[in-house]
């Protein structure tokens, strides 16, 4: 019998199978961080909402701690690298609310363009003003949703039934994927530019934050109604007031702010917007998958069985070799998709050397999660990572060979049009090291922040990368060129010293003589 605690409410569906288990549930909610560290002392489970922050400091108060179960889906409240450093488990529960979510968007969808809520505040004040409330029908018209994911393609499927044409906007989607799901696939300005409702589906990282600005919602058709209920500060609310403000938005729907509750926020008392607070997981259906969910999975860690929604994983049965290489696959992943530009739809990862004698499916994991960790809108685990790619078309294809010409082992991962390498360096063959992209033979570690650059092989190349990384501010910590004279190409592969700015970029892809410029973002544990 384990203790559990859970310092949240979650469904009592959910704390009945835990107790049919034999295990303790104490429940105790509203805890402070003090009294939290004192309750999870002897405590073999931890299961939370979005509330409880499961820091370091709380992790560190649980010598006893197996498992930290999310009932729901996001995870920015929870330290999931000092879990792991632990030998915690994290687990969530990813699909507990997407039909809620998906319903909820195309409620919002409906209440902005027939004007309901506003209608009914009429009569409720015992008006009579039909004419007042004149809305638009959803049939005929185009949707562009921005983020494909699992919650997108439920709401996709919901528009078609109403008889809209549906347009979507995800890098990481291939084109056989959407087709086969009604929906064409176009780059991000061209879907503001054409469609009538435009509702955002995306995780919550530096990229999207804002994308929905000024810049954009300049650019939309103007009328357009704008929905989100995804995650808040996706949307510049500042930018979106302005916008309706001059009438080029509609109206909008909005059920996630960048602060919570909006109380400075611009768009709350417009006439011209339908507001609700953050509803998209508040049904019994959501409330009682998540908590049976979470309470299945946490029961299954407990037990030491599969956990199929796992986070993170432990992988004290690989080799030595594939554990120190983990790390450095989940880079390769993240390298491949940044020089991509999107998710590939096709992967080959090689094993040469003595890598070709290990088992070495875990380390494939590591890769196709470095692949998609950007791609998705929902925590990767080494766990639920083949699936996601199977969702998105993602075919992945495995090969070994014994022989390796430069290195005693080498993890060579392939796309149809780009391949990155690495190995492990130094003299006790443990320093991850970069070694090949796009046919360059480099040698230069992983870092945090990397620029990718492929240019024509000519001079001056390399001092204008450095030019423009000093006027950014930015300070040069590895560095690797690569010439080809059978190409008359040459590549950079760099570490810098922080993020780089997206002027640098855009500047660089203007140059005469760049092909390519890439920034590469590593948030990988042990890198």
């Amino acid at each position: 019998m384990a203790r559990i605690l859970v310092t949240e409410t979650i469904a009592d569906e959910g704390l009945e199978l835990l107790r049919q288990a034999g295990h303790e549930v104490d429940v105790q909610t509203d805890l402070d961080p003090s009294s939290l560290r004192e309750a999870v002392a002897d405590a073999e489970a931890l299961i939370i909402r979005s509330a409880t922050r499961v820091t370091a400091e709380v992790l560190e108060a649980a010598p006893r701690l197996v498992v930290v179960g999310r009932a729901g889906i996001g995870l920015d409240n929870v330290d999931v690298e000092a879990a792991t450093k632990r030998g915690v488990m994290v687990v969530n529960a990813p699909q507990s609310n997407i039909v809620s979510a998906a319903e909820h968007t195309l409620a919002l969808m409906l209440a902005l363009a027939r004007h309901i809520p506003q209608a009914h505040a009429s009569v409720q004040r015992r008006e009579w003003r039909r004419s007042a409330f004149e809305g638009v029908e959803l049939y005929g018209k185009t949707l562009g949703i921005i983020g494909l994911g699992r919650i997108g393609t439920l709401v996709a499927q919901r528009a078609s039934a109403f008889g809209m044409r549906v347009v979507a906007y995800d890098p990481y989607i291939s084109q056989e994927r959407a087709r086969k799901m009604g929906v064409v696939l176009l780059e991000l300005e061209d879907l503001a530019e054409v469609a009538d409702v435009i509702t955002i589906h995306l995780p919550k990282t530096k990229e999207t934050v804002g994308l929905v600005g000024a810049e954009l919602l300049g650019k939309v058709k103007p009328g357009v109604l704008l929905v989100n209920a995804s995650r808040g500060g996706i949307v510049d609310e500042a930018a979106l007031a302005e916008a309706l403000e001059r009438g080029h938005v509609a109206g909008a729907a909005l059920d996630v702010f960048a602060e919570e509750p909006p109380t400075r926020s611009p768009v709350v008392g417009r006439a011209d917007v339908v507001l609700t607070p953050h509803l998209g997981a508040s049904t019994r259906e959501a409330q009682s998958k998540a908590g049976v969910t979470i309470a299945e999975q946490v029961l299954l860690a407990l037990a030491g069985e599969f956990v199929p929604f796992a986070v993170n994983v432990n992988a004290g049965e690989a080799s030595a070799l594939v554990r120190a290489l983990l790390p450095l696959g989940e880079a390769l992943g993240v390298l491949l998709s940044a020089v991509e530009g999107r998710l590939p739809e096709e992967l080959e990862i090689a094993y040469e050397g003595q890598l070709a004698h290990e088992d070495t499916r875990l380390l494939s994991l590591a890769v196709l999660r470095g692949v998609l960790l950007d791609a998705v809108d929902e925590p990767v685990s080494y766990v639920n990572a083949p699936q996601l790619a199977q969702e998105r078309g993602l075919a992945v294809r495995e090969s070994t060979k014994v022989a390796s010409a430069n290195y005693h082992n080498l993890l060579v991962v392939r796309s149809g049009a780009h391949v990155v390498a690495g190995t492990l360096a130094g003299q006790r063959a443990s320093e991850p090291r970069i070694v090949l992209v796009d046919g360059h033979w480099v040698e230069v570690p992983p870092s945090r922040w990397m620029l990718i650059v492929r240019n024509v092989d000519r001079p001056g190349m390399v001092g204008t990368v450095g030019m423009l990384l000093g006027q950014a501010g930015r300070s040069i910590d590895a560095m690797a060129v690569s010439p080809r004279k059978d190409d008359g190409t040459a590549l950079m592969v760099l570490g810098v010293d922080g993020p780089i700015p997206d002027g640098v970029v855009r500047e660089l892809e203007a140059t005469d003589g760049i092909i390519y410029a890439r920034t590469v973002t590593c948030r990988i544990a042990g890198l």
